[in-house]
């Protein structure tokens, strides 16, 4: 019995070796060694431990897998196939190919199985320190002593390449903090990157490394050693109180005589000769493509039977949760489908003008609680600066080890990893994560943000300082360029807010938005509360007339964030001294204006006033869409300066006076 166990456990993973191969040949564009080198480590992981229904992906106890080295996508893509997720061999043979469901690297949603889009190194083990935050997190706010709802693991595979990047080292860091404990990362330890060796450029004791941030670390010297694989996980799932690293030496390309071992597997299909030399090598038959044994075949799609065995198993636990805890049941079934509480709104404060001044993040603030208090899946925190950012919820207590209850995440300072992490939380379901920053430091987190808008995740960053008005600090911590970067990310919704009624609205359209991430923007000074109460609808469409002047406008003044309150004063003095009829435009966010109907871009922005202005502390780049040809800006297309924020404004040019003087010259040409 153990002998056929092993001949078939042995073909299987030639089979996935032997499609990983194929696959990448078929396409002439591909990885084929890490699949090769992994194949027994990730057979191993889906045959014997992985929890899952792959005829229902999406259960929501299942056990989470991240492929982190998302260029070995051909193994994940064989998987998924053999093992009944429901692709098909001709999937694989349409790997990289137009409109195919095995796209170059995994993304999410578009690939049944794949729970997360990987391919820049290092985020998917971040994505998986966040599902795992979830998971403890969801644990801990729902299961009873009869009746437990989540219990789960999450792992990942990773490579050199994952581990060479910084996000990595932030979220591991993190999660040996925080005592991940059903967290297990597999690291495909092949001793080859893309120029050669690693010891050219990594000759770190990763074990050693790993211990020091509190991980439990458990290595398997032969990486062909089912076994040996089985008994190293089987370690990380038992210590419950850290997580796991699971160092595998393989090699790259495995089976492979002229390849093996070598960089010249990384990227490159093999070659058809090559690849009858390795069949041989695996005693698979040489002279067939895409050949998968009907044996090897029944032994995967076992899964099939043992996934519906085990969500059916939850089922009945879930049904007895239902009739014990109706009303937690109930705010499970909310929490887990991305249902936004009912009244979830309804504390939102409205501010009065005899309320200001308050800077935009003190107003984010204030309502960030308000909403928290009714929307109890609202998780989130910041990267050290929850106090400068306002982030931090005041009646939710801290999610630390053993108290993973809490709702306030310590990220600490790592950007890169937070903005990756609250990715992961998302993509296990039940939380809607928010995290904050300086918007200087949107830099650190582009990386992580440009994914997440790539999988269309609902995501909220929170960025404050939003300008040069952040004074003293200077030049480093004043962004300029930052708006541009960010509005330049598709998909992403970028909000600055002029004064706390906006924010307000900010908040609420961020929540209710499910099918993109959303940065809102927001001032270290206090700005004026503008009276424009009456203007509700029209904030929802990203832009809108601050005050009807009740004429033809000669000038319209364009602005965002702190500088509409300079163009209103702007405006009065061009009235009142220079009877010039100046139209101020608040246009906190362009990808919400650009969505409006055209009716309503026309009414705000109308064709036949073509003197335009716009003025914000940023860069000009992008303006010139809404100014047109015969329109000026008055941006920042340099850095800033240390002084008092006030000073640097109008040393910049951000000054009522600056500002009507370019509207003069500008009327006047």
């Amino acid at each position: 019995m153990a002998e056929a166990r092993e001949n078939i456990d042995q073909l299987t993973v030639s089979t996935i070796r032997t499609l990983c191969m194929d696959t990448v040949q078929r396409a002439n564009s591909g990885h084929p060694g890490a699949p090769m080198g992994l194949a027994p480590a990730a057979y191993v992981l889906f045959k014997r431990f992985l929890k899952q229904n792959p005829k229902n992906p999406s259960w929501i106890d299942r056990d989470r897998f991240v492929l982190s080295g998302g260029h070995a996508s051909s193994l994940l893509y064989s998987l998924l196939y053999l093992f009944g997720y429901g692709l098909e061999l001709e999937d694989l043979k349409n790997f990289r190919q137009w409109e195919s469901r095995t796209p170059g690297h995994p993304e999410y949603g578009h690939t049944p199985g794949v729970e997360t889009t990987t391919g820049p190194l290092g985020q998917g083990v971040a994505n998986a320190v966040g599902m795992a935050i979830a998971e403890r997190h969801l644990a801990a706010r729902f299961n009873e002593e009869d009746g437990e709802l989540i219990d789960h693991h999450t792992y990942a595979m990773c490579g050199d390449g994952d581990l060479m990047e910084g996000v990595t080292m932030e979220a591991v860091s993190l999660a040996g903090h925080l005592g991940l404990g059903r967290l297990i990362l597999i690291y495909d330890d092949n001793a080859i990157t893309i120029e050669g060796a690693t010891d050219i450029a990594f000759t770190e004791n990763v074990r050693t490394k790993f211990e020091a941030m509190n991980w439990h670390v458990v290595e398997v010297a032969d990486g062909n050693d089912l076994e040996a694989i089985q008994k190293a996980i089987q370690a990380g799932k038992d210590d419950v109180a850290r997580p796991t690293l699971v160092k595998v030496s393989t090699h790259i390309a495995y089976g492979s005589p002229n390849k093996q071992d070598t960089s010249d597997a990384h990227g490159s299909p093999l070659g058809d000769e090559e690849i009858r030399l390795v069949k041989e090598f695996y005693g698979v038959p040489s002279d067939k493509t895409f050949y998968v044994p009907e044996a090897v075949l029944e032994n995967c799609r076992k899964a099939i039977h043992f996934g519906q065995g085990f969500e059916d198993s939850w089922q009945e636990i879930f049904d007895g949760y239902k009739t014990n805890y109706p009303e937690k049941a109930g705010h499970f079934v909310d929490a887990v489908s991305g249902f936004l509480t009912q009244g979830w709104d309804l504390n939102i404060p409205v501010f009065k003008v005899e309320d200001g001044p308050i800077a935009t993040r003190a107003a984010s603030g204030q309502v960030l609680n308000a909403i928290a208090d009714a929307l109890p899946v609202l998780m989130g925190g910041s990267a050290d600066l929850a106090p400068s950012n306002k982030t931090y919820l005041n009646n939710a207590s801290v999610f630390q080890r053993d108290a993973w209850e809490g709702r306030n995440i310590r990220f600490g300072v790592r950007e890169h990893a937070m903005g990756a992490i609250m990715s992961g939380m998302y993509l296990h379901s039940g939380i809607r994560p928010y995290g904050g920053t300086f918007l200087v430091f949107a830099d650190y987190m582009r990386g992580a943000i440009r994914v997440a808008s790539l999988m269309r995740l609902p995501l909220i960053y929170v960025f404050t300082h939003d300008s040069i008005a952040v004074g003293e600090d200077g030049p480093t911590h004043q962004p300029v360029e930052q708006l541009a970067s960010l509005r330049a990310i598709p998909g992403l919704t970028v909000i600055r807010p002029a004064d706390a009624n906006e924010t307000a609205l900010a908040w609420k359209l961020a929540l209710v938005t499910m099918n993109s991430p959303t940065a809102l923007i927001l001032s270290r000074q206090k700005l004026p509360i503008l009276d424009v109460s009456h203007k509700d609808g029209e904030l929802n469409h990203g832009a809108y007339v601050v005050k009807d002047t009740g004429k033809q406008a000669d000038l319209l003044l364009l602005a965002s964030g702190s500088e509409v309150h300079i163009c209103v004063e702007a405006a009065r003095i061009l009235d009142e001294e220079y009877n010039i009829t100046a139209s101020v435009i608040s246009m906190p966010s362009w990808e919400l204006f650009d969505r409006a109907p055209a009716p309503y871009r026309e009414r705000i922005l109308p064709s036949n006033v073509t003197k335009r202005l716009a003025v914000e502390a940023g860069v000009s780049m992008g303006w010139h869409k809404y100014v047109g040809m015969n329109g000026e800006i008055i941006g920042i297309d340099r850095y800033g300066a240390s002084a008092p924020g006030g000073t640097v404004l109008k040393k910049y040019g951000f000054s009522p006076e600056n500002i009507v003087n370019a509207a003069r010259v500008l009327v006047r040409e």
